[in-house]
């Protein structure tokens, strides 16, 4: 079984991106959305994008944007993977997808078994799918985890990842519980909304290689 991929989001500052990168996560994320306490600026996201290795990729957040101000932010930071956070249509993901060269992913609120039939509307037209636990406040980032069981033997038709309260603590019960190939943690590993710890950063890409 291949190793399971790691992507640490809502970083927002150097310090936290070199721990990320250090501890061995495959993606980092930046979080383009004002209501978050991780939101970065797009002159900031395009400063900590340029400290990143060739060999971990980037991910912007996106929740809900127009056309015109997606195509901005993609311009402005360059990453890798454009991650949509919010209620965009499959329609709207695959043109992205066509017209340029990034990778699509689609979080995903997981609330039943008929949520998991219902994202197949984005198959072929996403790159990945990113289960998380069902949208509050925010759509992400709540430190909330979903129900494992539901995603336990299921045959995926779309390459995803498992996101929603993961933590140093119980990330490696998730990955035996999912088989997720990719964990994505953000509130998880934070001292304060918003403000990454450099040893849960740490701890969980530790756990995440144990498992």
């Amino acid at each position: 079984m291949p190793d399971t991929m790691i992507k640490i989001c809502g970083l927002k500052t150097p310090e936290a991106v070199d721990a990320a990168v250090d501890a061995g996560a495959t993606h980092i994320g930046l979080v383009h959305f004002e209501p978050s306490p991780r939101h970065v600026s797009l002159s900031d996201a395009a400063k900590l994008r340029r400290r990143v290795p060739d060999s971990v990729k980037v991910v912007l957040l996106l929740v809900n944007m127009q056309p015109a101000p997606t195509g901005e932010a993609l311009d402005a930071v360059q990453p890798d993977v454009v991650q949509f956070h919010g209620n965009e249509t499959p329609e709207w993901l695959a043109l992205v997808k066509e017209k340029t060269r990034y990778e699509v992913w689609k979080a995903w609120g997981l609330m039943n078994a008929q949520s998991l039939e219902n994202v197949l509307a984005y198959e072929g037209k996403v790159d990945r799918v990113l289960y998380d636990a069902p949208a509050k406040k925010l759509p992400g980032g709540n430190g909330v985890p979903l129900d494992w069981s539901l995603l336990r033997e299921y045959h995926h038709r779309i390459a995803w990842g498992l996101a929603g309260g993961l933590t140093p603590d119980n990330v490696v019960d998730a990955i035996r519980a999912t088989g997720a190939p990719l964990v994505d943690a953000s509130s998880g590993l934070e001292s304060a909304p918003g403000v990454k710890d450099i040893d849960r950063i740490a701890a969980f890409c530790r756990a995440v290689r144990e498992a």
